[in-house]
């Protein structure tokens, strides 16, 4: 029996796979897409953004309901159903995978289900889950590798699911504990930190670096630090872990800072200090495909060493995120199609952490600003002057605006606050279009909204913010 050939092969599913999938269908290739797990969606489905951030709903809605009397509205003390909240994350994961799966229908994507792996420049071999049906070899004009990521994990504290997890055991956990200690204080640890905090737990992060959320904006990262301080959160900065062990009640630390040591015991220690590209026994080496440290080596258009073999995501040393990995995909798929299709600029990618508050970033630092030589100034607007935040009663945080002085351009937009994920998308499309900070200025806003402090520190980094 002939293989079957493709215009393009995709050996993974999530994010940067599906979504490359999607528009290489819309352009009229044959294309395959390759996936172990059950269902289709990747990490960030199934042990990422999409579960993670249901559990961050979950807390959310746990703490207004906790605050509502503070509105006027009387009601008894919230108890929190764990399994119900796992149940509900689950539906809504489930719910999109099935979206992934029409997606796929409606633009002719095949879903071959097994492990994929390149034995041949143009041949792309699945091996059935379990191997109860063997290998199949299918041919393939291009192939773009999107296997993704897994927790990284650390020595002195291999993940055991029990009393040491990983991001992917703490989605599952059934019960919360009374005391959690989260080493890395990223995205992802601030997010668990956050959500266990909200549930019922008491917390401490503990981060290497001198601060948390160590990419973000300095003065983004203090404020932060603060509003987590204000919820019983405790962080430990500039702390290393230098020794480790189990106990009968959980786990014991071993932390040094400045050269003083100290112990913390908790019940359970989350690792949350990265991830490590899925790059093993893809069979790339071996046809010529570079690798450093693990990564796949690409040019600006994804374009590996072998020029018909693409990789993006977690994969290449690039953001570890979910959106980056899909304009990557974009981006791969268009260029292999013929139509010249425009880099990316890594300058302007969002940053967002869903914590309670919320940190999101477009653009420079001002350290980063200053670094590259522009002659910057800086504009803040604090949530506390505006009235929408305080009718909502979260008023935690500011919009700092970053703008070069020569052409008045806003290099960064940096905001810790209420939705202030939601709201980085302005300051996304103003770094995009290349605007100036009279012009993000001078755009009427609505009143009362969260995104006038938008406008307000853009007035600021020119001396005329109005409300403060």
């Amino acid at each position: 029996m002939a293989r079957e050939e493709f215009d393009l092969i995709i050996i993974g599913s999530g994010p940067g796979g599906y979504v490359a999938a999607i528009r290489a269908g819309q352009l009229g290739m044959k294309v395959a897409c390759v996936e172990k797990d059950a269902k289709l969606g990747g990490t960030c489905l199934h042990r990422g953004c999409i579960p993670t951030k249901a559990l961050l709903h979950t807390a959310s809605v746990l703490d207004e309901i906790r605050e509502a009397a503070g509105l006027g509205i009387d009601v008894s003390e919230p108890k929190l159903d764990v399994g119900r909240a796992q149940d509900r994350k689950r539906k809504v994961v489930d719910g999109n995978a099935r979206g992934i799966e029409m997606l796929f229908k409606k633009n002719k994507v095949t879903w071959l289900h097994g492990f994929g792996r390149v034995t041949g420049a143009h041949d792309v071999e699945v091996e059935t889950p379990g191997g109860t049906d063997g290998k199949a070899t299918y041919g393939a004009k291009n192939i773009l590798i999107a296997t993704g990521s897994v927790p990284r994990d650390i020595p002195v504290a291999p993940a055991d699911g029990e009393k040491v997890l990983n991001s992917d055991h703490i989605l599952e956990l059934g019960r919360v504990p009374a005391t959690l200690a989260v080493l890395g204080a990223g995205a992802v640890g601030t997010e668990f930190a956050s959500i266990f905090t909200s549930f019922g737990s008491k917390v401490t992060l503990i981060e290497m670096l001198p601060r948390i959320l160590p990419i973000e904006d300095e003065e983004a990262s203090a404020e932060l630090e603060k509003a987590l301080r204000r919820r019983g959160i405790k962080s430990l900065t500039g702390t290393r872990m230098a020794g480790f062990e189990k106990t009968d009640s959980g786990v014991k630390l071993s932390l040094e800072k400045d050269g003083k040591a100290d112990v913390l015991e908790a019940e359970m220690l989350l690792v949350a200090v990265g991830r490590k590209p899925l790059t093993e026994n893809l069979g790339l080496e071996a046809l010529g495909v570079e690798l450093e440290r693990g990564y796949i080596k690409i040019n600006p258009m994804m374009q590996t060493a072998v020029p018909h073999i693409y990789a993006i995501g977690d994969v290449v040393n690039t953001p570890w995120l979910a959106h980056v990995a899909s304009s990557e995909g974009i981006l791969a798929v268009e260029h292999m199609a013929g139509l010249n299709p425009k880099g990316i600029n890594y300058d302007r990618v969002p940053s967002c952490t869903y914590c309670e508050p919320e940190v999101a970033s477009v653009g420079l630092t001002e350290a980063k600003a200053r670094e590259r030589g522009y002659d910057v100034q800086v504009g803040k607007f604090p949530f506390t002057a505006l009235g929408k935040a305080k009718i909502i009663g979260k008023s935690a945080g500011f919009v700092k605006v970053v703008r070069d002085t020569k052409y008045d351009e806003v290099l960064g937009v940096h905001i810790v606050g209420a939705h202030a994920t939601e709201l980085i998308g302005e300051a996304c499309v103003t770094l995009q279009m290349e605007g100036t900070d009279e012009e993000l200025g001078r755009t009427m806003h609505a009143h009362p909204t969260l995104s006038e402090a938008i406008m307000e520190a853009a007035h600021a980094a020119h001396g005329k913010a109005i409300h403060f």
